[in-house]
């Protein structure tokens, strides 16, 4: 409450991005205190049994993490894993460095608990990224790495481009995630389409064989759409899918005046994604049954969301926008109520009750 009471009212004084700004710093500050950062692992990082999941081949402390777009450059893991995230993935990272679209890129929609971004995969590049995961302690936690095409690279050479950042991140990564869903970089989604998304991830499995791969999905498909996904995901391989990216679909606000007042274009994060994001990740289920392992991602914002998730079959949880109108302890607090949840549903574990939900049939 003393974060939403005091500390986001004067953060939310300043222009979005700003206030992202200074929140980065203060978690950088967080980890490069003395004994700082150890004092908040040892009171807010993971410790109840009934969080630890099993995925991605080894252990997590918990099933919540932290999403793609937070920690664009891998600087801000090690905060996050000490204020309670069971993971993180950092990026979205491009194989050359890129100071995304223009500002303003960042609005808040708070009559939607929403936020507003055309970033467009603003990041010091692959290597970069590289460098930095290489000199973190994986003692600490699990780290994946989300790649992104870079705005210079033709789409017809968008495979090699993806390559080129696998192999600068993967040698220092536990997971890498194929971004081919932001609205933000010109005609990256159309890389969605099966025949052209095959090439790239192939070139991405090829590039980092030892490593589980993923495939991040728009909200905005259709239901066919994402059953060829799904399809092809199983024909490759790949570890899991995380549903979903950002929306471009205005209408899901209710205060859409705002958002239209920000700035053109852009991806819609938090509240607005709940059911659309939640309808994707059954639909990827109904179609892959316990073939891939499914990561939930948009509008969660209560243990409810992220238990209704877990049923629906999501062994893994991400969040950003509601760690934004949230705060700090938010990650902390969501685990410690959705292990409760699972408790009083008669559960020892949350990874107990993955996929409970009765699977709707695909039309």
């Amino acid at each position: 409450m003393f974060y939403q009471r005091l500390i986001r009212p004067l953060l939310f004084l300043l222009p979005a991005e700003a206030a992202h700004v200074c929140g980065a710093l203060a978690m950088r500050l967080l980890t490069s205190l003395p004994g700082l950062a150890e004092r908040t692992r040892r009171a807010l990082a993971p410790s109840d049994p009934a969080l630890v999941t099993h995925a991605l081949g080894r252990d997590l402390p918990s099933p919540v993490g932290l999403a793609a777009g937070f920690d664009k450059d891998a600087r801000l893991f090690d905060a996050a894993l000490a204020l309670g995230f069971g993971f993180v993935e950092v990026g979205t990272v491009t194989a050359v460095p890129q100071p995304g679209n223009d500002r303003p890129r960042l609005a808040r929609l708070p009559g939607d608990r929403a936020l507003l971004n055309r970033f467009g995969f603003n990041n010091a590049g692959a290597a970069a990224a590289g460098r930095a995961l290489a000199a973190r302690d994986p003692a600490r936690g699990v780290v994946g790495a989300n790649i992104g095409k870079s705005k210079v690279a033709p789409l017809d050479a968008a495979a090699a481009d993806y390559r080129h950042s696998a192999r600068a991140v993967a040698p220092h990564a536990d997971f890498l995630v194929v971004n081919v869903s932001s609205p933000n970089t010109p005609g990256l989604r159309s890389l969605q389409d099966p025949e052209s998304l095959r090439p790239i991830l192939d070139a991405v499995v090829e590039a980092a064989p030892e490593l589980p791969v993923l495939l991040k999905v728009a909200p905005d498909l259709l239901d066919g759409e994402v059953d060829a996904l799904v399809d092809l995901a199983l024909d490759l391989g790949l570890a899991g899918m995380i549903a979903t990216n950002t929306t471009i679909d205005r209408g899901m606000l209710r205060d859409r005046a705002a958002a239209d007042a920000a700035f053109e274009g852009g991806g819609i994060s938090g509240a607005p994604l709940n059911a659309r994001s939640l309808a994707v990740l059954r639909r990827i289920r109904a179609r892959a049954g316990d073939r891939l392992l499914l990561v939930a991602s948009g509008g969660i914002e209560t243990a409810q969301d992220a238990w209704e998730r877990v049923r629906a079959g999501a062994t893994l949880l991400e969040v950003y926008t509601a760690f934004v109108y949230h705060g700090p302890l938010f990650a902390h607090r969501l685990g410690a109520e959705l292990a409760a949840l699972a408790r009083a549903q008669g559960y020892a574990r949350v990874q107990e009750a993955v996929g409970t939900e009765p699977v709707a049939a695909a039309r």
